[in-house]
């Protein structure tokens, strides 16, 4: 897969809600949300952040070698991408990092609270502290459009 254009490289680090998912042994999917994105500079590489306690089984999966689908919607339209991975890499947060978890929780406010949500339930959906947080990574080799409509699945 070619790396991120520009816009697939904003759309993912915005206020989109990220949902990850993989599978242990036999198949049985696990899923966790994530709390922000980073990409890297060429648009090679994808890092989600997700918490050790909510993503436990998932990244007891990613540890053992299962691969990874990531899916990125922004709530207010449904604009929707998935991408996916063979592997990913766990690591702790790098510098920079916990300030892109509270540029997400803001962006995130931003875009679900129009909707009638309240802002409290919002960030208590994507609350921990940094040191709760890895760092996902993930070099994607597919990208799906699923956003609703005649070119889901593109």
């Amino acid at each position: 897969m070619a790396p991120l254009d520009e816009k697939i490289y904003a759309f993912i680090q915005g206020g989109v809600a990220i949902v990850a998912a993989s599978r242990r042994a036999h198949n049985v999917p696990v899923i966790a949300r994530a709390a922000g994105c980073r990409a890297s500079a060429d648009g090679s590489r994808v890092t989600i952040f997700v918490s050790r306690l909510q993503g436990a089984e998932l990244l007891d999966a990613l540890r053992n070698g299962a691969p990874i689908a990531v899916v990125f919607s922004l709530p207010s339209s449904h604009r929707t991408l998935q991408l996916k991975g063979p592997a990913a890499q766990i690591d702790p947060l790098e510098p920079g990092d916990p300030e892109r978890l509270r540029r997400y929780a803001g962006a995130l406010v931003a875009d679900v609270c129009p909707l009638g949500y309240r802002e409290a339930l919002v960030r208590a959906i994507v609350a921990g502290e940094p040191e709760d947080f890895v760092a996902v990574s993930f070099t994607p080799g597919a990208a799906f459009d699923q956003t609703p409509g005649p070119r889901a699945g593109a």
